[in-house]
């Protein structure tokens, strides 16, 4: 594997999670030095990183709420050298619009859209603080642009990480900061996971949605994290890199 991160200082949070492990055991795979940021239990979290084995590069775990604009940015404080920080803390709560609670859409928004812009401005203050040139990383989803049954207030919050990434990228980039989005597709992970095993009626669904024929593993969405990680992408910046086996060519299910 290609050692083109050697020396990277990284922090994602919902680190522990499917896709978020996936990317740090990425990343530490090509070299780099990884903190994974979630509210998970310090010693589930340390059975989770062991599972992986060793790598090139390091992994660790802190705990940091990113809701809390403090905590996370003491968490980010305490990765020294910070170049390199990934918002991918999510949560999804599926249901039909007419059912779609205060509660729920709260939650959702105030986690993927207000937690990450709490990450994404914590980082960047970091960076522009000690001179970095650096790179921010936003976990979005194919269904930021395109809407999907039973995930509105999903689907509201990915589309406005989107203009929360453009808008970072145009006034970050005179300090050499790149701020860009990641679009997964169907992923193998959490609750499409769960959906896609235990209801019939999902899984056909999706199959009809997914062009390339599978859903996507957290590894393929790690891989093209990588690569906004990596040399290839130091002239990307404020964009959406859709990694989503082409759902998004489709009308939906």
């Amino acid at each position: 594997m290609s050692q083109d991160l050697v020396g990277r200082q990284v922090a994602i949070t919902g680190g522990v999670g499917g896709i978020g492990l996936a990317i740090g055991h990425e990343l530490a795979s090509r070299g780099a030095d990884v903190v994974l940021i979630d509210i998970v239990d310090e010693i589930e979290a340390a059975g989770r990183i062991a599972d992986l084995g060793p790598f090139p590069g390091t992994l660790r775990y802190d705990v940091a709420d990113t809701t809390d604009p403090d905590a996370i940015g003491a968490a980010l404080a305490r990765v020294q050298g910070l170049d390199t920080a990934i918002g991918n803390a999510g949560i999804v709560r599926s249901a039909p619009f007419l059912k779609i609670t205060t509660a729920d859409w709260e939650a959702q928004l105030d986690v993927n859209l207000t937690g990450v812009f709490h990450l994404t401005q914590a980082a960047a203050r970091q960076m522009v603080a000690a001179g970095t040139e650096g790179r921010i990383i936003l976990t979005g989803s194919w269904i930021g642009s395109r809407p999907w049954p039973e995930t509105s207030a999903y689907s509201v919050s990915k589309a406005g990480l989107e203009m929360l990434a453009r808008s970072a990228a145009l006034e970050l980039a005179p300090h050499r900061i790149r701020v860009n989005v990641l679009a997964p597709g169907i992923v193998n992970t959490g609750l499409a996971a769960r959906q896609y095993r235990e209801e019939p009626q999902y899984r056909a669904k999706a199959d009809r949605a997914i062009p390339l024929g599978a859903l996507q593993s957290p590894r393929e969405v790690a891989q093209a994290a990588a690569i906004l990680c990596s040399p290839a992408a130091d002239y990307i910046t404020g964009t959406v890199l859709l990694a989503d086996g082409g759902c998004s060519l489709l009308t939906g299910g």
